[in-house]
């Protein structure tokens, strides 16, 4: 909004001038405007919650259904960073640069993932019209290179219209141990699991203190919330009380519960009757993606039967004790009169995830790296599942279930499991309807049209000098009044993600059969299905050859849509050659050595050196002062994946953790350190490659020039984790690597100059030389 011309007097004098505020003033929001909570939950389909006819109970999330309006068909991109874009500007994911999550982002107009000048967010828009705004969560909407303390911070929530920002920046984390930046800067964890901690309650504790601070000193100011919890992305981690709730309630399996579930979701009215269930494995063996693959339950046996049953238990307690905490936030804007004019949203982003394989996962950190789960490994965990020691994943068939009657799920964006979602929204003020359904068609680029319009504001055609991309969505507050089957306001959707894609249009929708992540490309050859969505809202039925023409003209608005919102090229390949293969160029280029120093923020993987697929060699020059030094002088990753270099019992360790997979690949030197100046060290030379494009070689400890410890090594093909749990000298931030020593493991009774680490051919004297001229220096 263009500032008002100054309409005072200046003279030469103050006294003979006359004074204008009015230019000066930051704009006050309109009276009586209200306040907006957006919770925004990961990875979960329409058939897991219980005000949808789940079987996940979620007495918030029904609190605020009975007072308000639930929609049977709001979508999303099927992905958590483009779902997200759009929810932060109101545009196409593609416009917004999110092709796919950040960690595969490309040099492509679509695919780069970083959220462009053209696309301004809700958050500077209300933040410059007098809301305050706060970002409490999850983001994963800043570039894998960007989040680093050194890193450019353009992309940050405090720079795209947050007034503060509490949560992690990557697209998951422990719940124990998490990730977390406060507005500008990385902190550790106010305090640990073992006192009670977990993200959940500890999100809900900072956004309730962020709302009382504002209302300390600006009662009369709205505020926007977005709240992102981790729930129910993986690790599905939660206190045992909780998952106890839920023993024995999956124990049926996935098949009979998408059979119970089904005629408790068309009696709630979130589907109409006759709706039918739709194949587990829909696709053809050609095109379908074998990690994709539901296993029928009668074919497991009884022990993968009690581990797929307790991995749901864990999932819904995950679900159940995180609504909890968000009844908390409710409960107090109830106490403080705030809730009746604060519009509650309540979603998730895509469909149930089946990143946990057709066997589920201990570690979903596997799947990143594309290496297979052992059954035998997996059941050893089955007592402490949702604990500090599991990352866990559900297996496909539950993803499916969740995402019941709908087809596939999660990165999925052709049929509905993956991108018809929960969206509950409440107003007490605004709206009048009380526990009704809305079976309008629409999008989660709705949202930003919908807040903008009942907030009688509208997104700019240039913001900051920027010409801005016009809003892809339309508003929804037309629903708020309209009757449950009136017509819906929204003509058209495109779907694109990972090489799936679609075209909805007028309640028809043409859909390209092709999976994601197969790298099977040939997208020229995709076979079409059309499905009339407004009669068969499972798109069951394939009635392209009855309608061959209404199939081509979608298949040439879907070609129009990709031109228009920058989606080509597609992309399929494998998770491995897209997150891991990929150069991303960053401030700081690939370089062939490393200095890392103590006391510092944790080096995300993104920027950090990457030893992945390559020999590499670690140095550190250590004086030890006291005969009991202990501690990490290296660490970086998790007990799911990562290495370090330490002290214990006087004795120089490496732990090699390739994806949690115990025992740890461990190297104990053969004789003890004395106090003295040390460079200590380690080489691993690569000699071949895996099945699975894991590394094998072998390994040398050195007490300067001594070999003290040696044998044969493998190393991950893929990242330690997809965020958080960074390079660390002199501590290990968060989750310990090693079952050696307890996080932190701080570094004492000695002093660590530097760590150095090459991934280049030179020897290890070439380290040798460089800690040496290091040292003597010091």
């Amino acid at each position: 909004m263009p500032k008002k011309p100054f309409q005072g007097t200046i003279k030469l004098d103050v006294r003979d001038s006359v004074a204008d505020w009015e230019p000066y003033i930051p704009t006050k929001a309109p009276d009586d405007a209200p306040n907006i909570l957006f919770v925004l939950y990961d990875d979960t389909g329409q058939a897991a919650w219980s005000p949808f006819g789940g079987a996940i109970e979620m007495p918030t999330l029904q609190r605020l259904a009975d007072n308000g309006l639930l929609y049977s068909q709001w979508h999303t991109t099927a992905l958590c960073s483009p779902t997200r874009s759009t929810l932060l500007t109101g545009r196409n994911h593609h416009l917004n640069g999110f092709a796919a999550i950040t960690e595969t982002a490309n040099g492509f107009p679509g695919a780069h993932g970083r959220l462009p000048e053209e696309c301004a967010t809700i958050g500077q828009i209300l933040q410059d019209n007098g809301w305050s705004t706060f970002w409490v969560g999850k983001n994963h909407n800043v570039a894998e290179q960007d989040v680093a303390p050194g890193a450019s911070r353009k992309q940050w929530p405090l720079q795209k219209g947050f007034d503060r920002f509490y949560g992690f920046l990557g697209g998951e984390t422990s719940q124990w141990y998490p990730d977390l930046v406060e507005d500008n800067h990385f902190i550790d964890q106010p305090y640990g699991p073992e006192e009670g901690y977990h993200l959940s309650k500890d999100m809900a504790d900072k956004a309730i203190e962020m709302i009382r601070n504002q209302k300390a000193s600006h009662p009369s100011r709205p505020w926007y919330m977005w709240f992102c919890p981790g729930a129910n992305h993986a690790p599905h981690q939660v206190f045992q009380e909780y998952v106890d709730k839920y023993r024995g309630k999956f124990d049926d399996g996935y098949e009979a519960y998408r059979e119970w579930v089904l005629p408790r979701m068309i009696e709630r009215g979130v589907l109409p009757e006759g709706t039918q269930l739709t194949p587990l494995n829909p696709l053809p063996e050609d095109v379908a993606n074998p990690a994709d693959w539901v296993r029928p339950w009668d074919s497991l046996s009884d022990d993968e039967k009690k581990l797929f049953a307790r991995l749901a238990e864990v999932f819904a307690a995950f679900s159940e004790y995180t609504d909890l905490q968000i009844g908390r936030i409710i409960d107090y804007l109830e106490e403080t009169g705030q809730l009746e004019n604060t519009i509650v949203i309540y979603a998730a982003d895509n469909g149930t995830s089946g990143e946990g394989s057709p066997n589920g996962s201990v570690n979903e950190n596997k799947f990143f790296n594309s290496y297979p789960d052992s059954m035998e490994e997996n059941m050893q965990y089955i007592d402490v599942l949702g604990s500090p020691d599991t990352y866990e994943h559900i297996p496909t068939g539950w993803a499916a279930a969740f995402s019941t009657p709908f087809k596939m799920f999660k990165r999925y964006s052709e049929y509905a499991g993956g991108t018809c979602d929960p969206l509950v929204i409440c107003w007490p003020k605004g709206i009048q309807a009380r526990g009704e359904v809305r079976n309008q068609y629409h999008h989660s680029t709705d949202i930003v049209p919908t807040l903008l319009d009942i907030c009688g504001l509208e997104m700019p055609a240039v913001y900051r000098g920027v010409e801005q991309y016009p809003m892809s969505g339309v508003s929804m507050r037309y629903t708020f009044d309209a009757a449950p089957d009136a017509p819906t306001q929204k003509k058209r959707q495109y779907y694109s993600m990972l090489g799936t894609r679609a075209i909805w249009e007028d309640g028809w929708k043409a859909v390209a059969m092709h999976a994601p992540l197969t790298g099977k490309g040939h997208f020229d050859q995709d076979e079409w299905q059309l499905f009339h969505v407004d009669e068969d809202r499972a798109e069951a039925h394939d009635v392209a050859a009855a309608h061959p023409e209404k199939l081509k003209h979608l298949i040439d608005v879907w070609f129009e849509e990709a031109e228009k919102n920058l989606v080509l090229p597609l992309e399929d390949r494998s998770a491995r050659e897209i997150i891991s293969g990929v150069e991303r160029p960053t401030d700081e280029p690939p370089r062939n050595r490393y200095l890392y120093y103590p006391d510092t923020a944790p080096v995300p993987e993104g920027v950090a050196v990457n030893t992945r697929g390559r020999s590499y060699k670690m140095l550190a020059n250590v004086e030890i002062t006291d005969p009991d030094c202990t501690g990490v002088i290296f660490a970086h990753g998790s007990r799911f994946g990562g290495h370090a270099l330490f002290i214990k019992n006087r004795r120089l360790y490496y732990v090699y953790n390739f994806l949690g997979i115990r025992p740890e690949q461990q190297f104990v030197s053969s004789r003890e350190l004395a106090p003295g100046k040390y460079t200590l060290g380690m080489e691993f030379i690569r000699e071949r490659e895996g099945e699975y494009h894991e590394s094998f070689g072998r390994m040398k400890l050195y007490i300067d020039e001594a070999v003290v410890a040696e044998g044969e090594m493998r190393t991950q093909p893929g990242k330690f984790t997809l965020s958080g749990d960074g390079l660390c000298v002199g501590r290990d931030s968060g989750d310990a690597v090693s079952q050696e020593y307890q996080s932190p493991g701080k570094f004492t009774g000695g002093k660590i100059d530097f760590v150095a680490v090459t991934v280049e051919e030179a020897q290890y004297m070439d380290l040798e030389k460089l800690a040496a001229a290091a040292l003597a220096v010091d």
